[in-house]
Order: structure tokens, then C-alpha cells, then sequence
């Protein structure tokens, strides 16, 4: 978690527009979670049935353009006003959920999903974004639609709780991969080494060994141990936003994080 927090340092640092970063990102990433795979014996052909694969391709498509408007987002607002906002994803899920699986939303989810989305409202009227001027909407819009696109491939990967999590993100980097070589035509990837460096060290350590590290530690802690520290993610984003970029956080967009992370958070208490 604390590695993703400094995800959208590494997407500014490297000079690249969103989708170059993504492709970069999946590339790399999926080659290493590839091989990671190949040498547990995870990659035999009878692995996945024709739905499972469907489905993860499914996700894979989600999963992509939800870094493609995240990452776009970082230019448009801020670091720390994308991962916030971009937090609203948990209560998103409710919400598919409730739409596509006909699960129940109770009054309390509605009560949160309610403060999440003030909050929302107050970073957007007290957030400045990367150049110091009021945060641009569209960003905070980027965000919540990578929130969305998230929860969708949440909802899928839940149908998929029988495949090897290893496998199913590399499977879904695959897709990315292909899916997004040929917006190298119109984003191409950064001509500089430095660039380059950047985009390597976001799929080899921002997405590969952060899957290995998150998926090993999924099994041998409580749930409600991994929601919370999932929250380690946003708190570090905003530490490094505020070191790195000197960004300012006003009372308005601080009492607006506060609120989106606390409505967020609220869920993953036992009822």
C-alpha cells in the first residue's frame, strides 16, 4: 500500500501521457507476473475455462481504462486529489453491486455514500492542482470515473475467486497490453532514458512484486486487517504530494479527504 501511494510520483516523473504509462505498466508488469507464474507451475492450458477467460479479459479491459483516467487525472488535479477521490471506489461497489447482482443496500451505505461524495464536492471547491491554481474539475471527473471502472473490475474478479490471483492479473496486463499498443501511435512512450527508467520501475515494482507482496499478504491476514491498511495508500500519496510537489492542503479539501476516506472506510466494519 505504501508502494502505491507513490504511483502517481512515478506517472508525473516519467514525462508520459496516461495511456503510454498504462501500456508501460502492463508490458512490463505482465511479463514479470508471467514469469512469476511459469515458475510455480500456474500456466497450464487447462487452467482457465472459456468463461473464466472472458471474464478476466472482461476485467482486464476495466481494469486498463481505470489507470488510463487515473493516471490522466494526476496532471489535471493533483496527486493527493486523485487518490482521494479515486477511494470513492469501495462505495461504488455497493452501488454496482446493488444494480448488477441485486445485492441490498442498506440506509447506512446510502448515509456514507452521501458524505463520501460531499467530500468529493469540498475538494473540488478547496483542492489546487499541480500548478497552484484551483483543482480542474475534470480531473476530480477522471477520478471518480477510474473509481467506477475499478468497482466493475472488482465485481469480476469476485466472479473469479477460484483463479490464482498471480494468474488473473497477468492474464488482464496481457489484454492491457495488446489493447493499448496502438495508442503508442498518438502517445508514444518518452524518448529519454530517464523516462523510460521511470515506466520500467513502475511495472517491475509498482506491479509486479506490489501483486506478489499484496496477494501473499491477502491469505494470511484478517480481512479487516487488509481494508484497513489499504488505507496506508491515500495517506502516503498525500505525504509524498505535499513533499514533493508542495501541495497545499486547505481546510475545505482536507475536511473533504476526511470525509471521502472515513465513508470509505466505514464499510469494512463487521455489522
Amino acid at each position: 500500500m505504501a508502494l502505491s501511494g507513490t504511483i502517481g510520483a512515478v506517472v508525473l516523473e516519467s514525462g508520459a501521457q496516461a495511456p503510454a504509462v498504462a501500456f508501460a505498466r502492463c508490458l512490463v508488469g505482465g511479463v514479470l507476473l508471467a514469469i512469476w507464474c511459469a515458475a510455480r507451475g500456474w500456466l497450464r492450458p487447462a487452467a482457465l475455462s472459456r468463461r473464466d477467460l472472458g471474464l478476466a479479459a472482461l476485467g482486464g479491459v476495466l481494469l486498463v481504462g481505470n489507470w488510463v483516467l487515473l493516471f490522466a487525472s494526476y496532471a489535471l488535479s493533483s496527486i493527493s486529489v486523485s487518490t482521494v477521490v479515486y477511494h470513492t471506489q469501495p462505495l461504488l461497489l455497493v452501488g454496482l453491486a446493488a444494480v448488477l447482482l441485486r445485492e441490498k443496500v442498506t440506509r447506512s451505505h446510502l448515509a456514507r455514500a452521501a458524505v463520501a461524495f460531499g467530500g468529493v464536492v469540498l475538494i473540488s471547491l478547496g483542492a489546487q492542482g499541480t500548478d497552484g491554481r484551483p483543482v480542474n474539475a475534470g480531473g476530480v471527473a477522471l477520478a471518480l470515473g477510474a473509481a467506477v471502472l475499478y468497482a466493475g473490475a472488482s465485481l469480476i474478479a469476485k466472479q473469479l475467486s477460484h483463479v490464482r490471483p498471480h494468474l488473473l492479473a497477468a492474464i488482464q496486463l496481457g489484454v492491457g497490453t495488446v489493447l493499448l499498443a496502438p495508442a503508442l501511435a498518438f502517445t508514444p512512450l518518452p524518448a529519454d532514458p530517464r523516462g523510460l527508467l521511470w515506466l520500467a520501475l513502475l511495472g517491475a515494482v509498482h506491479t509486479a512484486v506490489m501483486y506478489v507482496l499484496m496477494y501473499s499478504s491477502i491469505g494470511k491476514l484478517p480481512t479487516t486487517t487488509v481494508a484497513l491498511l489499504s488505507y496506508v495508500y491515500p495517506v502516503v500519496a498525500v505525504v509524498v504530494d505535499v513533499l514533493a510537489y508542495d501541495h497545499r492542503v486547505s481546510v475545505t479539501e482536507g475536511a473533504g479527504m476526511l470525509a471521502v476516506l472515513v465513508a470509505a472506510m466505514a464499510p469494512t466494519r463487521k455489522r
